[in-house]
């Protein structure tokens, strides 16, 4: 295993109930700023959830962050937060209102360049943050426990994400209740993006790192275990539950300790997802299996215990399970109604083309065999149609 430091101080609240806790976890004081999405918080008993529980306090509220956030819109709450003296901010929302409220707490206090889409673009380092705390709708992103954000910027087609200390939440809530009334299509997309999550972790080569290989399977097992029963039953508490913690763990950092990552998916999927539009979930489920297919050679040792431990997958010919396992994670994307193709997404040979500039232009290596430009285009060729 190899050497590593961790940080993880975020406080979890989880369960039933639990939103009522907010008037114990912000500070009496705090100004606060509360951040959400298009309003659906407002329609299933959260909004009110929150405001009884804060009542008495200072509370603004920034609504209007996209399903996977713009500058463009994060900026008018900076600006906010600037003119208003902001000193506490609220996520309430899924993964993609908490990672625009990390930008927003970052942009906030950033005087480092004139433009903080340098924290992004550039990877200035993040030390100083307004305070956030989130109440988490909608498990996917796992954002709630960890540090990174990912924005993405309309004027420049880029799709870019930072890691700080201190865009760790102070306190995350997280109540399985809130994730009930979630359109299926929210659902399937948490589900996808939790197992490449941990895919991205695992699936890669191995560095004696038994711990970590086993909560990663564990994890694995229970979306496979879970995930139907969710879209069976939206009202199924205990799967819900099961899922929200999942989505959690699976990005919190435990299993990536000592372990060899790749992310060289997502990386082509925020390619993807900034010039089509398409759902981050459908890009990994679309991009992960073709990667597995040109890295076959390079992930063989790891594509086969994957095979063995997850789906029960064995046999002397290590292609033919290689093969298999592939076909497999395809067909249980495509049975929680995900059936990803190059077609359905818009990912044309136009696409694929200005895909290969952006990766030429960053001179960017991914995955953990460092591929680049040339190879990420072999890759979307990989795709399905």
């Amino acid at each position: 295993m190899q050497n590593f430091e961790y940080c993880n101080p975020v406080n979890i609240v989880f369960g039933k109930g639990q939103i009522a806790k907010l008037a114990e976890l912000v500070p009496a004081d705090a100004k606060i700023l509360m951040v959400y999405g298009g309003g659906s918080i407002k329609h299933n008993g959260v909004y009110d959830q929150v405001k009884k529980a804060l009542e008495g306090r200072t509370v603004l509220e920034f609504g209007g962050i996209e399903p996977n956030p713009k500058y463009e819109t994060c900026m008018k709450a900076v600006e906010i937060c600037k003119s208003e003296g902001i000193d506490f901010l609220l996520s309430v929302g899924g993964g993609s209102t908490l990672d625009g409220t990390k930008f927003i707490a970052a942009a906030s206090k950033y005087t480092a360049t004139d433009d903080p889409w340098d924290i992004c673009a550039k990877l200035i380092p993040v030390t100083e943050e307004i305070p956030i705390g989130c109440v988490i709708t909608l498990p996917a992103t796992g954002s709630e426990m960890n540090g990174w954000s990912v924005v993405s910027r309309l004027s420049t087609d880029e799709k870019l994400g930072f890691w700080s200390a201190a865009s760790f939440p102070k306190f995350s809530i997280l109540d399985p209740e809130t994730t009930m009334s979630l359109p299926e299509r929210q659902t399937i997309n948490g589900i996808i993006d939790t197992f490449v999550h941990v895919c991205e972790q695992y699936v890669t080569r191995p560095a004696n790192t038994p711990v970590q290989d086993r909560q990663a399977e564990g994890v694995l097992l229970t979306l496979i275990e879970e995930g139907p029963k969710v879209l069976a039953n939206p009202k199924d508490y205990d799967a819900r539950a099961n899922l929200m913690w999942a989505a959690s763990t699976g990005l919190n950092g435990w299993m990536a300790k000592g372990c060899v990552e790749d992310w060289g998916t997502h990386a082509i999927g925020h390619e993807i997802t900034a010039l089509t539009g398409t759902d981050h979930g459908k890009t990994l489920a679309l991009v992960m299996p073709a990667l597995w297919k040109y890295l076959r050679k390079e992930k063989e040792a790891k594509l086969l215990q994957y095979a063995e431990r997850v789906w029960g997958i064995t046999g002397d010919d290590k292609d033919a399970v290689i093969d298999a396992v592939i076909e497999k994670t395809v067909e249980f994307f495509r049975s929680l109604g995900c059936d990803a193709t190059r077609t359905a997404y818009g990912v044309t040979d136009e696409i694929i083309e200005k895909i290969v500039l952006v990766f030429e232009r960053r001179g960017a290596k991914i995955t953990e065999c460092a591929i680049g430009a040339h190879e990420v285009g072999e890759v979307l060729k990989l795709c399905a149609k």
